[in-house]
């Protein structure tokens, strides 16, 4: 090899060791800390999705609360009826 090709190749690799390798060093740390506050972002996301599904386990309890609610309608329809027959019954007795 020639000197100057000699002196082409030390000045390419002092160029990649001073500049080229630090450069790609600071990526891939910018890269990391990136990486790192996503994981970060997910798992806050992942307790906050908890948070969520247990706040609304209970949801589908209101359909069985609402059908007993259904139910109980027309019993309460009963006592309505027998309490005012009562009422009528105590004021006629009263009145008397």
């Amino acid at each position: 090899m020639s000197g100057l090709a000699l002196t082409i190749w030390a000045v390419t690799l002092v160029v990649v060791a001073v500049v080229i390798v630090p450069l790609a060093l600071s990526l891939l740390k910018r890269a990391l800390t990136a990486a790192q506050n996503i994981e970060r972002y997910m798992a806050d996301m992942l307790e906050a999705g908890k948070g969520i599904a247990g706040n609304t386990a209970a949801i589908p309890a209101l359909d069985t609360t609402l059908a007993t609610a259904a139910a109980m309608a027309p019993v309460a329809q009963d006592i309505a009826t027998t309490a005012a027959a009562a009422e009528a019954f105590v004021t006629k007795g009263a009145a008397a």
